[in-house]
């Protein structure tokens, strides 16, 4: 197969990928076809006796997932672009675009290796696990981007994915790359076989393919919401984000919050949920109950008896020594100091409490492996920075109310790992309070993507989800993922809803991401196959007998 065919084979894939992807409406299941181009597209370069077939392979399917990427997280270049201009942007906008799609086309080269020393099944395998494995990379290391995974894609119609309550996303990402490999078989049986045998494997897959769909559909319009309800306002203020941290005083926009609350709270209304940064300023955690914006929240809360807020806020902690990777010196007061992209808890009481955002953007708010570059914090600090950016929590934590109700808060771009979330739901929480600013990458399908894969979310705990997002798209969500109620997009408003309080714990809550864990386990020991066959057997080989 010329090159040419190849490539386009490869651009195929990609299109039915990006038209696949969330936000896209009604087109989801052509994820589970997606790949089909590109495998067909490999298997001929395999084929082939072209001495170069690994660089083949690697740049056949390094074009599909580029080109995946890039036209489906186009976005990034919005944010960066916005404060550092176009000559700026676009090399940065590379990396994200580039590392994890060259993790993907990494995953595609190793099953090319492992497919010419072992069957064709250890190979699927082995494609298999090390997909996953990377995906779960992209997790959990300190340059995280979750956003591609490919079970975020049954976020478009989450009435696919009703039993991610057992798996999480992963489960979704196995189920497409398998429906992927079992549509390429079915494609050559079609093309090779003569007579019935031909259609088995395409009925094969067509099994595999509506079985889980059947299941999903049938827990999807069976479920029945569980818990007690509670009263939740979300408000949206629709402030600039590149006004408020600088041009508006956090006094006006704490004014424009707290009509926007009382304009539809009720007095049984038990929660406010304020999105990220709302309260713009950097208040002391230890002397917050001084602080004159906490004292005119705490005035709003006092008309409303059982009220509580969580609102964003920027926080800072100081420290008489360096007591973490991310704390920064102040020479001039001879003190250290974090700052924290925090949600507060505020209630009718003195009590008061912090959570600090814990995944945390890969160089916008923190530089990846700080424990590496830690030599380098003095450099840092002369230039009024430290290696590790913004602070951050080690654990989850759930944010208890004077009346019991445990709420998980969630900032941002948090709401990408379920195994998170998951742990703060097994602490106790009965619902997901989702706060972020989305108002940096303007009007585009980022934005979209965002509040979608939330419901993935609700769906893996079974937990109804209260959405703040500054400038949109606030919204509430239940149980099954369906979203209830949802505000337009640049628009100052404030919604309110019944939500449940849940207190059931899923399977995938009780396992987290253990399909991720055991198919990395499973990658590493495939992937020593690969110089095991080519050096140490063949070396054994090559031996004189004695």
């Amino acid at each position: 197969m010329k090159s040419k065919k190849t490539y386009s084979l490869a651009l195929l894939s990609a299109f039915l990928l990006w038209l696949a992807w969330p936000p896209m409406p009604f087109t989801t299941p052509l994820l589970l076809v997606a790949l089909v181009p590109l495998f067909i597209a490999l298997e001929n370069i395999s084929s082939s006796e072209n001495k170069k077939s690994g660089k083949r392979i690697f740049l056949t399917a390094g074009l599909t997932f580029l080109i995946w990427n890039t036209a489906s997280t186009y976005w990034v270049y919005n944010a960066i672009s916005s404060y550092n201009g176009t000559f700026v942007a676009i090399p940065v906008s590379l990396i994200p675009y580039g590392l994890g799609a060259s993790l993907m086309t990494f995953a595609f080269w190793l099953f090319y290796r492992l497919n010419k020393h072992t069957n064709k099944t250890t190979a699927y395998l082995g494609l298999i696990s090390f997909y996953i494995a990377l995906e779960y990379l992209q997790q959990t290391w300190d340059l995280a981007f979750p956003w591609m995974t490919l079970g975020n894609g049954l976020a478009g119609m989450h009435q696919l994915a009703q039993w991610y309550d057992y798996t999480g996303v992963y489960g979704g990402s196995l189920w497409i790359l398998i429906s992927n490999i079992l549509a390429f078989e079915a494609y050559k049986k079609l093309k090779l076989q003569t007579g019935y045998l031909k259609f088995k494997a395409l009925g094969i897959w067509g099994l595999f393919v509506l079985i889980p769909i059947g299941i999903s559909l049938t827990k999807y319009f069976n479920a029945t919401e569980q818990g007690t309800p509670s009263n939740v306002v979300v408000v949206q203020p629709n402030i600039d984000p590149y006004l408020k941290l600088e041009a508006i005083p956090a006094a006006e926009q704490i004014k424009i919050l707290t009509h926007l609350s009382d304009s539809i709270g009720q007095t049984n209304t038990e929660y406010f949920i304020w999105p990220e940064t709302a309260i713009p300023n950097y208040a002391d955690e230890d002397r917050i109950r001084s602080n004159p914006d906490f004292l005119t929240l705490q005035d709003f809360l006092s008309k409303y008896k059982n009220g509580t807020l969580i609102t964003g806020i920027e926080s800072v902690k100081t420290y008489p020594d360096k007591r973490t990777i991310s704390a920064k010196f102040r020479p001039d007061l001879g003190f250290y100091y974090d700052n924290f992209n925090s949600a507060m808890q505020v209630e009718n009481s003195a009590n008061v409490q912090f959570y600090h955002k814990s995944k945390l953007v890969p160089g916008a708010e923190k530089m990846p492996f700080p424990a590496v570059f830690s030599f380098m914090d003095g450099v840092f600090s002369e230039l009024g920075g430290s290696v590790g950016g913004w602070g951050w929590q080690d654990k989850p934590s759930v944010l208890y109310a004077q009346s019991g109700i445990g709420a998980a808060p969630v900032v941002c771009y948090e709401s990408l790992w379920g195994d998170w979330i998951g742990k703060q739901v097994k602490d106790g929480a009965q619902f997901i309070a989702i706060i972020t600013n989305d108002g940096w990458w303007g009007n585009t399908s980022g934005k979209d993507q965002h509040e979608m894969y939330a419901k993935l979310r609700a769906i893996e705990t079974h937990r109804d989800i209260a959405r703040s997002a500054n400038t949109g798209i606030s919204c509430f969500i239940n149980q099954r993922g369906d979203v209830t109620q949802k505000t337009k997009w640049w628009t100052r408003t404030a919604i309110k809803a019944d939500i449940n309080l849940n207190d059931e714990i899923t399977f995938y809550v009780k396992a987290g991401d253990v399909i991720a864990k055991v198919l990395s386990v499973l990658a590493i020991l495939l992937a020593l196959i690969i110089p095991y066959k080519k050096w140490v057997k063949n070396d054994r080989s090559t031996r004189p007998t004695i």
